[in-house]
């Protein structure tokens, strides 16, 4: 039997709800296979600072350091005091955001199927800047090393995941500095993929095309700031942040999260949609190696999605968040 331990930040707003009923569905799932999880519970976020003084507890470090995976829900305004450094302090190099249209859901455009592969760790989001009364800058860091790392790693995923096509997506013609490395080291990563084709997008362009072609796209490949707001736009294409997984992963250590946010208007309310985390949690096991318990949780939460009968209000139903997870655990 196979054992892991599993750290759940819950952390803040519908957070701990969707967490709650994403392990409903994973009760379910170790009495349908040989996997066990052990869960530890850890503190981050709002709360936890106006409770203790730090978003980010070093107890909390330590357990996603010392566990088998990691699953954080959500934080509100303290995402730059926790997500961010845990991502760079464990070199968490990669975030994978999948855009994948499901039946029963209303896209835009139905025929999404697609994953944004996005450095996580430099850019803007090194977070190195001043600021003066009347001006301000902030500073954009891209190296050779880690722009190689992730079009490698893009390149790998597309040939393990039987893909044909990834796309790099730069702004090459303004920050010539920058993303002129970055188009450096992607062309040396992508060499000797046969089989694979690689093209190069502007990011003005990418965006365009993604709107209006999504089918065109199968792995992207981009720099921090881009991956983040291109991310959240083909999720807008698959109908919305509550059907939007992620991961963020390095070579040992991995945290995978629903990226929705807080949404603090409907927090402590019960109708959340856990897909999303169902859906990380999904990614995680992929993570760990167990391709056929995340293939069971995603077709679990398809089944559900299909039948139409216990939809939470934001894809059109009234059940609530309990009630859906519950289904969920059934349709397994």
């Amino acid at each position: 039997m196979a054992k892991y331990n599993i750290a759940l930040l819950p952390g803040d707003g519908i957070g701990p709800e969707v967490v709650d009923a994403t392990i409903t569905v994973m009760d379910a799932l170790e009495k349908k296979t040989d996997i066990e999880f052990n869960y530890t519970t850890y503190m981050v976020g709002d709360a936890e600072k106006a409770r203790s003084g730090t978003a980010l507890p070093q107890a909390t470090i330590d357990g996603v350091k010392a566990a088998d995976a990691t699953l954080f829900a959500c934080v509100g305004e303290t995402a730059k005091e926790t997500i961010l450094p845990l991502r760079q302090m464990f070199n968490l190099y990669v975030n994978l955001r999948p855009a994948k249209a499901y039946p029963g859901v209303p896209a835009v455009r139905p025929e999404t199927d697609l994953m944004i592969v996005r450095e996580n760790t430099e850019g803007i989001y090194k977070m190195i800047g001043h600021r003066s009364e009347k001006s301000a800058f902030n500073v954009r860091v891209i190296t050779y090393k880690a722009s190689y790392n992730i079009v490698k790693y893009a390149m790998d995923y597309a040939v393990k995941n039987g893909k044909t096509k990834v796309t790099v997506v730069h702004k090459a013609n303004v920050l010539d500095f920058t993303d002129g490395l970055f188009l450096e080291a992607a062309r040396d990563a992508a060499k000797g993929y046969e089989g694979i084709e690689y093209r190069e997008l502007i990011v003005d362009a990418a965006s365009m095309w993604l709107v209006m072609y999504p089918e065109s796209f199968e792995v992207v490949v981009t720099t921090n700031m881009f991956g983040d707001i291109l991310s959240d736009v083909t999720a807008g294409l698959v109908g919305g942040l509550g059907m939007a997984p992620s991961g963020n992963v390095g070579d040992n250590i991995c945290i995978f999260e629903p990226v929705h946010g807080s949404a603090p208007d409907i927090a402590g309310k019960g109708i959340a949609n856990p897909s999303a985390c169902m859906l990380s949690a999904a990614m995680m096991l992929e993570w760990l190696g167990e391709n056929e318990a995340a293939k069971l949780i995603e077709a679990a939460v398809l089944k559900v999605l299909v039948e139409g009968k216990t939809l939470t209000p934001d894809l059109k139903g009234k059940a609530n968040t309990k009630e859906f997870a519950v289904a969920v655990a059934a349709a397994l």
